[in-house]
């Protein structure tokens, strides 16, 4: 199974941008994994999460991105999303989506978020 990112850009200080994850395949639901969500990596520093959701709904969110990121479910598009609001400089980095089941974990290719001060 792989996964699909999609929804990054640049965009200025203050704006928002939403992140999308699906399974390459579209008869594979992606509610299948035990969570699902975004790590980033920017440059010079480690792979960090930023977000993830568990099959049953519970999120978890790094300290710096409480109260302006929210990872969602979507059913009908099979698809976990990343809404990011008020974005910082800081937000700057290659966002990839991450899957895990059991003790295997499935990445999706990085997209590119920059934010501009």
């Amino acid at each position: 199974v792989q996964l699909q990112a999609s929804g990054g850009g640049l965009v200025q200080a203050g704006g928002s941008l939403r992140l999308s994850c699906a399974t390459s395949t579209a008869s594979v639901n992606i509610f299948i994994f035990d969570t699902v969500g975004w790590f980033r990596q920017a440059p010079g520093k480690q792979r960090e999460l930023v977000a993830d959701i568990t099959s049953g709904g519970i999120t978890v969110y790094a300290d710096s991105v409480k109260g302006r990121f929210t990872i969602s479910k979507d059913n009908t598009k099979n698809t976990v999303s990343l809404q990011m609001n008020s974005l910082k400089p800081d937000d700057t980095a290659v966002y990839f989506c991450h899957a895990r089941s059991y003790d295997l974990n499935y990445w999706g290719k990085g997209t590119q978020v920059t934010v501009s001060s």
